[in-house]
């Protein structure tokens, strides 16, 4: 049971909408950010970048509970939210050294718990690279880390959204056959390790436990589960926490992400909400770049806000109140 103070409680209830669902918008993305812009064949800037996550921010945040943005480019766009919007600051630095094993972490150098609250945070989000099965050593600095930055948002009163992202140290490949055979065990593992008092993690951000295109009847091709073998590992998921826990989207469709939540719901997830970023706005990136603002905000208008107003149809039939999950202390 999460047990949160009255200060965090009113905070979390800035994030949600008045039932305890978290639909969140997220457009943290920095690097992947630059990656679709130079895809397009464009040099990709901070003021592209910072335009389009405040032209998000203005026309989508009407449609969501809450939105998740960096400091470093989404200052501009926490400004132009929806005033009944909560506001999520994201802490970590975008990437990773991939020089070093380990996919460690590291934090903004410029930012603190305090720095974020003060630029207007209803709460923090991290996001960890984690193995479960990597060397000893490697999670033992990830478990510190956490510790030392679940202390700092315990101090500041804030809550602290954990956004966990499996990975497999010997196999790079995520979209693989062999890595979806191993996944359930690594996300459901990892959740269950990070959801340990000495964290003070109040959400959950995670994938969910299988890779959806290996199930029977999503598959196109081979199959790693049976849909039974999938529900059950949804089922597990569930209990390997009792916080509240979200989920992302990772960049799949909208359309699966959307099929996604209600496989998870027949199956029995006590899922709590979701943090949706690229399946919600990514399509809109091209018409920006390309056209300019008027066409990015045509685009946002009609497709995005037509793709987040289904996705809150599917999130309030599928997802569960977090209040079940959490209690007030005096």
């Amino acid at each position: 049971m999460l047990k949160l103070t009255k200060e965090k409680k009113a905070a979390m209830d800035r994030l949600s909408t008045k039932d305890g669902i978290i639909s969140a918008l997220a457009i943290d993305q920095r690097g992947a950010l630059r990656k679709m812009i130079k895809a397009l064949e464009v040099e990709p800037t901070d003021q592209h970048i910072e335009e389009f996550k405040e032209l998000v921010s203005s026309e989508l945040t009407p449609y969501a509970s809450a939105i998740l943005l960096d400091p470093e480019y989404g200052l501009p766009a926490a400004k132009a939210r929806h005033k009944e919007a909560g506001l999520l600051l994201a802490y970590e630095k975008t990437g990773y050294d991939a020089t070093t094993p380990g996919r460690l972490p590291d934090l903004l150098a410029d930012w603190s718990v305090l720095r974020l609250k003060e630029q207007g945070a209803d709460a923090i989000k991290f996001l960890l690279y984690y193995d479960v099965d990597e060397a000893a050593a490697i999670n033992h600095q990830k478990h510190v880390f956490i510790e030392r930055l679940g202390s700092e948002c315990a101090a500041e009163n804030l809550p602290f959204y954990l956004e966990l992202v499996s990975y497999d140290a010997q196999n790079s490949d995520a979209n693989s056959l062999e890595y979806a055979k191993v996944k359930p065990h690594k996300v459901n593992a990892m959740m269950e390790e990070f959801s340990k008092p000495q964290y003070k993690v109040d959400v959950l951000k995670v994938e969910v436990p299988v890779n959806m295109n290996f199930v029977e009847g999503f598959a196109s091709g081979e199959t790693a589960y049976t849909k039974e073998e999938a529900a059950a590992y949804f089922a597990e998921q569930s209990q390997a926490t009792e916080l509240p826990f979200i989920f992302l989207s990772a960049g799949v469709s909208t359309e699966l992400f959307q099929q996604t939540l209600v496989f998870a719901k027949e199956a029995g997830s006590t899922f709590n909400g979701v943090l949706c970023g690229r399946a919600t706005w990514k399509n809109g990136v091209k018409p920006f770049i390309e056209s300019g603002e008027a066409a990015g905000r045509q685009w946002l208008q009609t497709t995005g806000r037509e793709n987040i107003e289904s996705l809150n149809r599917i999130v309030s039939q599928t997802a569960s109140s977090w209040h079940d999950k959490a209690e007030v202390l005096d």
